[in-house]
C-alpha cells in the first residue's frame, strides 16, 4: 500500500537560505469562494463523501475497496464469522495470536466488495480478488473522512472555462457528490462554487450551518480528531504531530500572490522526523531542515524552516 500522503493544511514553508528569500505560503484556499480540482477543501469533500474502505483492511489490505458484510474467514486455520465491524478485532486478535505464522486473510468465496465510489462487484474466488488488488489505483492521500455527513441536497454551480459554460448541479447524495467531485479533480478547466448555507452534521453529532468554504474547511479538519481511524475501528485520537510522522509527504496545492504555483514543488517529497527534522528530497540533493506546529485559534500552521535560519530572524534585523 502506498505511503505518500498529501498535504492539505495550511502550510507555511519557509525556503530560509539567505534573510533576503521570501516567505513562501502555501495557502488552503484563494479569497474568493472559486474552487477548483486542486483546492485542498475538494480533496476533503471528496473524503466525506467517499464510501468508507479502508476500516477493514484487516481483511483485505486494500483500502480501494470494503468487503460487505457478513463474511467468512480463515485465519491461520481458525474460521471466523464477520458479522459486523466489531468482529474486525476477533481477526485482529488471530492474527496477532502467534509470531511465527503467516497471519494470512482468506475469504470463503462467494463475496461482495464494495468501491470508494459506491460501486460493487461480485468475487467468485481468490484469483479474480487479486486481479482486483493489481487493478487498484489507490490514492496517494488519506483514507475516507467517516464521522461528519452531509445533510442533502446540495447546490454547485459550474463553470467550464473551455466552453465558457454556466451550470448548476443538485446533488442529493454521497455517491453523486463523491463521482462529481472526482471528475472536478480530473478536469482543470471546471470551477466550482458551493451555494451556502449547507447543513453538516460534526462529529459530536450535532447540525452545525456552514455558510463558507473557510467555515467548512476548518469543520472538517477538525472533524479529523475525532474520527474513526485504522483497522480495527477504534477511535483515534490523532493530532497533527503524530500524524505528519508518519510516510512521505508531497504538496498538491501552492496558491500564492494570487497564483496557482503547484509546479515549484513537483517532484519533491518531504519526510518528517518525530525530532522536529525534516528532509526534502526527489529533486537534486536532499535537503534538510526543521519543522514547528504553530497552534491558533483559527487554524494551524506547519512551518518548515531549512538551512535554520528562521523567518522572524530575518524580520527582526530588517533584512526581508
Amino acid at each position: 500500500m502506498k505511503t505518500t500522503k498529501i498535504i492539505f493544511l495550511l502550510v507555511i514553508i519557509l525556503f530560509s537560505f539567505s534573510c533576503q528569500n521570501e516567505e513562501i505560503i502555501i495557502d488552503d484556499e484563494p479569497a474568493s469562494e472559486n474552487l477548483t480540482g486542486d483546492s485542498p477543501l475538494v480533496n476533503l469533500l471528496s473524503r466525506v463523501a467517499r464510501n468508507p474502505t479502508s476500516h477493514d483492511n484487516v481483511l483485505d489490505n486494500s483500502s480501494c475497496f470494503s468487503v460487505q458484510l457478513p463474511v467468512t474467514v480463515f485465519v491461520n486455520g481458525i474460521q471466523i464469522v464477520v458479522n459486523t465491524t466489531a468482529d474486525y478485532q476477533t481477526v485482529k486478535d488471530a492474527i496477532d495470536a502467534f509470531s511465527n505464522d503467516d497471519d494470512l486473510v482468506t475469504f470463503v468465496y462467494p463475496i461482495t466488495i464494495e468501491f470508494q465510489n459506491s460501486n460493487t462487484q461480485v468475487i467468485a474466488n481468490s484469483n479474480q480478488l487479486d486481479d482486483v488488488i493489481e487493478d487498484c489505483d489507490e490514492d496517494d492521500d488519506f483514507n475516507e473522512i467517516s464521522c461528519i455527513s452531509i445533510n442533502f441536497p446540495v447546490y454547485i454551480n459550474t463553470y467550464n472555462n473551455g466552453n465558457q459554460t454556466v451550470n448548476t448541479v443538485a446533488i442529493q447524495n454521497k455517491r453523486a457528490l463523491f463521482n462529481f467531485l472526482r471528475n472536478i479533480i480530473r478536469n482543470p478547466n471546471i470551477t466550482i462554487t458551493i451555494q451556502y448555507p449547507i447543513s453538516i452534521v460534526n462529529s459530536s453529532g450535532v447540525t452545525v450551518v456552514v455558510n463558507s468554504n473557510e467555515e467548512l474547511l476548518l469543520l472538517i479538519e477538525d472533524a479529523l480528531a475525532n474520527c474513526v481511524t485504522g483497522n480495527t475501528g477504534n477511535t483515534g485520537n490523532l493530532t497533527l504531530q503524530s500524524v505528519i510522522v508518519n510516510g512521505t509527504w508531497r504538496i498538491t496545492y501552492y496558491f500564492r500572490n494570487n497564483v496557482i504555483q503547484t509546479t515549484d514543488f513537483t517532484g519533491y517529497n518531504f519526510t518528517f522526523n518525530p525530532n522536529n527534522t525534516v528532509v526534502a528530497s526527489g529533486v537534486g540533493t536532499p535537503i534538510n531542515g526543521t519543522w514547528i506546529i504553530n497552534s491558533m485559534v483559527m487554524k494551524r500552521e506547519l512551518s518548515l524552516i531549512f538551512k535554520e535560519i528562521y523567518l522572524t530572524d530575518c524580520l527582526k534585523n530588517g533584512k526581508l
